[in-house]
Formats: structure tokens, sequence, C-alpha cells
């Protein structure tokens, strides 16, 4: 009789976790129901951390790709670490909330930055979030059908 071992959910990894000591700059971004808590490093290798894991392994390369657009324009790629503590949504809408949180710290660090930030739209919170379902209706504002006789 042979045993089948279950592989557990989460892969062990040998590196340990990054950890930031020191100051920061902080900044909150938030996009539908996900917001992201952006913790900036001066003088750091370009490491960026979400949740604990390295952000490549948390976001897919679609959704990475917001972040780094953002560190490209500002030309701050490699001298920064950011820790990034998300929550809620989906792994897009972390993904936005994370860039609007990067680009607020990074403004905060660099004033000069803003212009161009804010030219490409990286600094404008995006508001819009599912409506909730009122009462009477099947889903926010579709009613039930209408029968005459």
């Amino acid at each position: 009789m042979t045993t089948i071992q279950k592989k557990s959910a989460t892969p062990k990894s040998t590196e340990r976790p990054v950890e930031f000591k020191g100051r920061f700059i902080g900044a909150i971004g938030k996009r539908k129901t996900a917001t992201a808590q952006v913790r900036l490093y001066k003088d750091g290798r370009g490491v960026i951390i979400v949740n604990g894991v390295r952000m490549n392994q948390y976001f897919t390369a679609n959704h990475y790709n917001f972040i780094n657009q953002v560190l490209k324009q500002s030309g701050h790629l490699r001298d920064m670490d950011f820790s990034i503590k998300v929550a809620g949504g989906g792994k897009k809408a972390q993904a936005q909330a994370s860039m609007l949180g990067i680009a607020r710290a990074l403004t905060e660090f660099d004033p000069e930055l803003r212009p161009a930030l804010k030219a490409k739209g990286w600094l404008s919170r995006d508001a819009r979030k599912k409506e909730r379902k009122k009462p009477g209706l099947k889903k926010a504002r579709r009613a039930p059908q209408w029968k005459k006789r």
C-alpha cells in the first residue's frame, strides 16, 4: 500500500524574509475595496516586499507592471526599498492600490516628481466601488420584470 503525501499550499523558501529597519515615508493607496499601506525606505537595494514575500511572487507579471511603471517614471527603480501591506479586493485592485501608495510616497520624498506623476494620472484615487443591492430589486438597479397581465 502506497501513501500519497500532500504538498503544502505555501512553497517553502530557503530565503529569509527581508525586514527593513529605520526611518520610512508612509503612504496609503486605495482602489475599490483594496487598501495598500506603503513604506518607502531610502538608500535601499530596489527590493519590494508585499505581505512578507517578494513582489514578483505575490503579483503576476501583468499586475506588477503597474508598480514598475511608477518607479521607472520616477527614476528610483533601484535605490529604494518598499514594504507594502495589502488587504481586500482582488490582485489587480491590490496592485493598483499599491501603485497609488508608491506614487504618493515618492511625491512626499521628492516633490519635484509630482507634476510628472500627476500628468500620467498616477496620483488620482479611483473611487469607483460596486454599488450595494437595494431591497426589492434583484441587483443594485435591476428591478424584477414587470408583468401587466
